[in-house]
């Protein structure tokens, strides 16, 4: 009978494949039937998905109900598609029909057959959306955007509130799909840097609405299935991170240099630890004593006072030193001493916002104390500190050239505040606390927003001053390992030749090897004139352009507040005076190379 009814339809399957499904199927029960069904709408999903998506573990839908929801993660460096799946297995866990999507791998005009989505978005830079989501923010904004009356919607945002357009992008988000005629089933959230706690929370009351709203009709019955060939993931991760050690930690400035930049090694072990070039190590590390106990002192505490923090009672000193951030201080904390201490000056600065991020970025939590004395409690102190997070450092190896190792360039953050040194927490507990031998707990953060091209013929162009030359030396001793023929050009920067050219043997030997095509270097303080990494690319103007014709990509690295904006701007005059465009054109066609993912930027 379903065989006649088969054959009945408009089918894409033969009679041959129709009669192998009919004998398949004949045995089975009503209820094993419609876990079948789920199983194939499961591996019918896993095809639709961009081909640069690795295969994972698909939520199969027994009986498919009649609506479901779909995560969709705009993400630069790893946190938004963290928040995203650890929302997609409560979803599951909780009975409904759930899909996760990379926003690159999502088509925007999907969304009106949809029923609910949740957005997860970070932040990139100044307010931009992060690559792997340009090209549906751009849709949502467009003419194209269809109109969503019958969807429902949710937002959470992630950002750092030090930053001028904090959670952009989840604003924009939230934003396009209100005008749009989307209905909001919870509030938008704007999650800063100690985020987890608050994204937690607000996941439990977004699913609480979704299976309000969400008309299944019959409990949906979610079913783990392997699907095609599974990728490896580390049983390490950020809430779980390996205890590492470290091997080596060497200056790779020269002695009259002005900047301690070091190059670490750290031993993965058997961890069975696996990263790729372009991603990130996150490091989780203690903060110095001696600072506590200044913060302490400021504060009018002896430090052995008791405080909990996630259900462990511990001292308030060894809370500075392993769970809040002490270091880097930022508006919100400025804020709240103002109105604790009274200070007239931090008042002044709260009404004006440029004044207060600057100010915040540029002082530490200490010298925020130091501004007026006063005495604090111990819930005082912690309310005005943020949660200790784990720095992201780019990795500067390729595995399968340091096998169980990984390598990282790390500048220590120094300077002078009156007579006494100010250091960076993480750079310093790595450069100067942390002893060859002693421990540091890592993982890795992988960042498909910055990987080499599949195709080892593609020429590559990098552009990576000061340590943003890390993932490049990663990048390149890939490629000699697997003998890829395209060619490599290096852009670096930094103050002086002879104190600060980093790796310099290195990069002398793969110019000689013709590993590295072509090698560029901006010595900023060599000459009268400051000369910068956008100078040497406006200088080669004529031959970048010809490589970009030879398909090249190009990747940048480093700081973002100037050098990312200069190197943009000098790559859209290459554009315009080479290519003979307009300016509005050159800026369209950068634009197109970062949506083909031939412009890729790890900007911080």
């Amino acid at each position: 009978m379903l065989l006649k009814e088969l054959s009945a339809l408009a089918s894409p399957l033969n009679d041959q494949q129709i009669g192998q499904l009919q004998q398949a199927i004949s045995e089975l029960s009503p209820q094993q039937m419609a876990w079948v069904s789920g199983y194939f709408w499961g591996l019918s999903q896993t095809q639709t998905v961009g081909t640069q998506q690795p295969a994972s573990p698909v939520a199969a839908v027994a009986a498919q109900p009649a609506g479901k929801l779909s995560i969709i993660y705009a993400s630069q460096t790893g946190n938004a598609k963290g928040v995203a799946e650890a929302l997609k297995e409560e979803a599951a866990a909780d009975g409904i029909a759930v899909e996760l999507f990379d926003a690159s791998d999502y088509k925007g005009k999907n969304l009106a057959k949809e029923t609910h989505v949740i957005f997860v978005a970070s932040t990139n830079g100044e307010g931009e959306a992060p690559d792997n989501a340009i090209e549906l923010h751009e849709f949502l904004q467009s003419k194209k955007a269809p109109k969503l009356p019958n969807l429902k919607y949710a937002v959470i945002g992630l950002g750092d509130s030090s930053y001028e357009f904090f959670c952009q992008t989840g604003k924009d988000f939230d934003a396009f799909l209100s005008k749009l005629g989307a209905e909001a089933i919870v509030d938008r959230i704007d999650c800063d840097v100690d985020y987890e706690a608050p994204a937690a929370e607000w996941r439990k009351q977004a699913l609480l609405k979704v299976k309000e709203t969400l008309s299944t009709g019959s409990e949906a019955e979610v079913v783990q299935l392997p699907v095609g060939q599974q990728t490896a993931h580390s049983q390490y991760t950020k809430q779980n991170p390996y205890t590492a050690t470290l091997l080596t930690s060497q200056k790779i400035t020269g002695r009259d240099s002005g900047k301690d930049v070091r190059h670490i090694e750290i031993d993965l072990d058997e961890s069975g630890i696996t990263y790729q070039p372009g991603d990130a190590l996150g490091v989780w590390y203690e903060n110095c004593a001696e600072l506590a106990d200044a913060i302490l002192a400021k504060a009018g505490l002896s430090g052995a006072e008791s405080i909990e923090v996630d259900g462990e009672s511990l001292s308030i000193r060894n809370a500075l030193i392993s769970k809040f951030e002490i270091t880097a201080a930022n508006p919100q904390l400025v804020t709240k001493f103002a109105e604790l201490s009274g200070s007239k000056k931090l008042q002044k600065l709260i009404d004006d916002k440029d004044k207060l991020r600057d100010y915040a970025g540029n002082t530490q939590v200490v010298d925020v104390l130091s501004e007026k004395k006063t005495k604090l409690s111990v819930e005082e102190l912690a309310g005005l500190l943020r949660r200790l997070t784990p720095r992201l450092y780019s990795i500067a190896s390729s595995q399968s050239e340091v096998d169980e190792e990984v390598h990282l360039t790390v500048g220590l953050v120094e300077y002078q505040k009156g007579e006494e040194t100010r250091y960076g927490g993480a750079s310093s507990f790595l450069a100067k606390r942390l002893e060859e031998g002693g421990e540091v707990k890592v993982f890795v953060e992988n960042n498909n927003n910055f990987k080499l091209p599949a195709d080892d013929n593609a020429p590559v162009i990098m552009i990576g001053p000061g340590t943003g030359i890390a993932p490049f030396r990663s990048f390149v001793q890939e490629r000699e390992n697997r003998d890829a023929e395209g060619k490599n050009w290096l852009f670096f920067g930094d103050r002086t030749f002879t104190q600060d050219f980093l790796y310099q043997v290195e990069w002398q030997k793969y110019l000689k090897s013709g590993i590295v095509t072509q090698l560029d270097v901006a010595f900023s303080r060599d000459q009268q004139e400051k000369v910068y990494v956008q100078h040497r690319i406006l200088e080669h103007a004529e031959q970048v352009w010809q490589w970009l014709q030879e398909g090249a990509y190009i990747y940048v690295c480093g700081d973002a507040t100037r050098m990312a904006q200069d190197v943009h701007d000098a790559l859209i005059t290459v554009v315009e005076q080479q290519g003979g465009q307009s300016r509005e054109q050159a800026e369209q066609f950068v634009n197109e190379l970062r949506k083909a993912k031939r412009y890729q930027r790890d900007v911080y």
